[in-house]
């Protein structure tokens, strides 16, 4: 049974500004239009202004430009997404979300060599090869598979169906989604010039996830030729990505999916990369850089900012250019006709 909480709480907890009964007692949440009388709810953009005006919401968490209701109850903070974030962890606790197998279940296959630290738990069909070791509070879910000498963390979660191939490390609160496959070898092969016919390279490097670090589903993280393709603390990654060998991902980032990176680029801290963006090989994005969705980067950036188009450009530059394409009809009948004027006026 979730936990209930007045208004009067869930203010001192979250830090927001109360406007309404301190009182009323909050037992769930929901979306605006959803939402009951015991539910908390957040308003997430302007847009959904007419939703918030008609919710039955028992409190609503807004920022500090709404204009606020008469006869509703809000929850006033600089980032409403977060404090609503907090109330729906209060009222459900994480623990709350694990798996019903604690400890380690009886089919799981465990190599004698493997490491196992305090309260870890191992689901059904996971299977923990040689000299690995597993960092205390760590949750492998059914059906993990983790490969001879890895390293992970205290407090992981590994979800059903994601693999750790051989000598990868990830650190601690790394978080694998289903099908999430860290340390698969990188494409690379030598092509025979008379027959055409291609020679598999073995990839000898290892992937490092550091700490805080989210893959999506089905994503997958690409092992280095020789070294380390290396994905720095707090980088959260989306569902089907691919991050091919060598790339060096600083810290923060966030890439969005079915975005592509290729062999040994190389970015900096706090870069964000919209869905299905594109990064060719052996390039570098600096600090503070944000790559709009298809965008595709062709050479190295070397100046924060934001940027879109393929090839990228400065998002200003990028904005006039698609006003001036969206014109394009108007102007080739602009031309024919002066030129139509020009051949009539040599005449």
């Amino acid at each position: 049974m979730n936990k209930h909480y007045s208004l009067a709480e869930l203010s001192e907890f979250t830090d927001a500004d109360l406007v309404g009964d301190p009182e009323l007692k909050i037992t769930n949440f929901d979306t605006l239009d959803s939402a009951s009388e015991q539910d908390a709810s957040f308003l997430a953009n302007p847009r959904y202004n007419d939703a918030m005006k008609q919710s039955n919401a028992g409190v609503i968490c807004v920022d500090r430009n709404t204009d606020l209701i008469k006869g509703k109850n809000f929850l006033i903070s600089d980032n409403p997404s977060r404090t609503f974030q907090l109330i729906a962890e209060m009222i459900v606790p994480p623990n709350r979300q694990r798996s019903g197998f604690q400890g380690i279940h009886s089919t799981a296959v465990i190599h004698e060599s493997a490491t196992i630290g305090r309260d870890v738990t191992i689901g059904p069909h996971a299977v923990i090869d040689a000299y690995t070791t597993i960092g205390d509070n760590t949750q492998i879910s059914p059906s993990v598979t983790i490969g001879s000498g890895v390293t992970i963390g205290k407090e992981c979660i590994l979800h059903p169906g994601s693999i750790v191939r051989e000598r990868c490390s990830l650190g601690d609160r790394v978080i694998l989604q289903p099908g999430a496959v860290i340390g698969s070898c990188g494409f690379g092969y030598t092509t025979d010039q008379k027959s055409g016919e291609h020679t598999k390279l073995d990839h000898f490097g290892s992937v490092i996830l550091e700490d805080d670090v989210e893959i999506g589903a089905n994503s997958t993280i690409d092992r280095a030729r020789f070294k380390n393709t290396l994905i720095r603390r707090g980088t959260k990654i989306d569902n089907l990505v691919q991050i091919a060998h060598n790339v060096k991902l600083g810290e923060n980032n966030i890439i969005v999916s079915q975005t592509g990176i290729a062999g040994s680029a190389i970015l900096g801290n706090n870069v964000f990369l919209g869905g299905q963006a594109g990064v060719l090989g052996h390039l570098t994005v600096c600090d503070n850089v944000k790559v709009a969705t298809r965008g595709g980067v062709t050479k190295s950036v070397k100046e924060p900012g934001i940027y879109g188009g393929n090839p990228l450009s400065p998002m200003a530059e990028h904005n006039k250019h698609r006003v001036m394409l969206r014109k394009i009809e108007k102007y080739v009948k602009e031309i024919a006709d002066l030129k139509k004027r020009l051949d009539n006026l040599e005449k």
